[in-house]
């Protein structure tokens, strides 16, 4: 068995404008005083990484290593979530998906389509450069307005919309491939990969790609009442990277799943901090352990209540107090008694052998 890396922490929410979270110097000294062995990287955030010169410099990337490694931690994984979301973009989101991608591409869905197909090739040879073995992603949504089925889904709507999506992705798992990278998609509502029923549908029609994989999220579970860890036993060799949030359910009289449009603090179904939530994270951490989860464990910080500077505090806590650190023995070897098979069969009442 292989014990969890980890505390790391995904720098997306805390990236800003201003110090210690305006450059990456200073972002991962701010994350190292918490106790986070390692920073996830989101490829988007240009004062932290620039994506272009990380897929054409190893120089660079030794750089971003240096940096990182001089305040003790590692970079676990970079991040394409925002471009990922663009590679395949039901036109009703056009104008809110236009903020993920520059600005000289703002109401040019195709260009911007083609830009995101980029980012993603720059994000495979980034990875390689950086000695990394994982990358996380969104797989996008082409189907996601139609999820709930009145009106009438026309027959054959949902495959056609399944079979786009892998035609997209396709290219892409295959540079990911030559790469050598395991492409992480994080099954999250808003994406056409949402549950695992939709992640089979998907893998089905990339051939079973062996570089489509999973980054196991809990919380989008909990949201859609999901059994999150049943999820592990049944996708445990597709989870290759592994982010560490909570969530809560309360359902009433008056909302339940779907959130009647309320805010997220009104919501049935949110978001919290570690340890505030409904997560059984003791469960999660056991039951990844026993499957031999190669990778790290990372904060994604997202509450509607507390404050993200508290909650990255306690989160490093938090995950360190649920790694577990495996045993190289049995419990009970103490008590072997060094039998061999003679004595086995005797045991048997076998007896001897002619």
């Amino acid at each position: 068995m292989k014990t969890i890396k980890g505390p790391g922490i995904f720098l997306a929410q805390f990236a800003g404008d201003s110090a210690p979270f305006d450059s990456f110097d200073a972002i991962c000294g701010w994350a190292a005083g918490l106790g986070y062995k390692g920073v996830q990287v989101p490829t988007w955030v240009s004062s932290l990484i620039d994506l272009r010169l990380a897929a054409e410099s190893r120089t660079y990337c030794d750089e971003l290593a240096g940096t990182a490694a001089r305040h003790g931690l590692v970079i676990t994984e970079l991040s394409t979530h925002l471009q990922g979301q663009l590679v395949a973009a039901h036109p009703a989101y056009d104008a809110m998906l236009d903020g993920f991608a520059p600005k000289a591409l703002h109401g040019k869905p195709a260009e911007r389509q083609r830009w995101a197909v980029d980012q993603l090739h720059l994000a495979a040879k980034a990875s390689r450069n950086l000695g990394l073995s994982a990358h996380a992603t969104f797989s996008g949504a082409l189907a996601w307005p139609y999820l709930y089925p009145f009106p009438q889904r026309p027959a054959g709507l949902i495959e056609e919309a399944f079979d786009e999506l892998a035609r997209r992705w396709h290219p892409i798992l295959d540079a990911f491939e030559q790469e050598g990278i395991d492409l992480c998609y994080e099954i999250h509502p808003g994406e056409d990969l949402h549950d695992g029923v939709s992640y089979e549908m998907f893998l089905e029609r990339v051939n079973n790609h062996a570089r489509a994989n999973l980054l196991y999220d809990p919380s989008h579970f909990v949201l859609q009442q999901l059994d999150y860890l049943a999820y592990i036993d049944i996708y445990h060799p597709r989870i290759k990277m592994f982010h560490v949030k909570d969530a809560e359910f309360n359902p009433t009289g008056r909302q339940g799943v779907y959130g009647g449009y309320q805010s997220w603090v009104d919501r049935a179904g949110r978001f919290r901090s570690l340890g505030d939530g409904q997560v059984d994270f003791g469960a999660v951490f056991s039951k990844l352990t026993q499957y031999d989860f190669p990778g790290w464990a990372v904060l994604e910080w997202e509450c509607a209540l507390k404050h993200p500077e508290d909650g990255a505090r306690e989160g490093a806590q938090f995950i360190s107090a649920h790694i577990i650190r495996v045993t190289e023995r049995a419990f009970d070897d103490f008590a072997a008694a060094g039998t061999d098979r003679a004595a086995n069969r005797r045991l048997l009442g076998l007896g001897e052998e002619s």
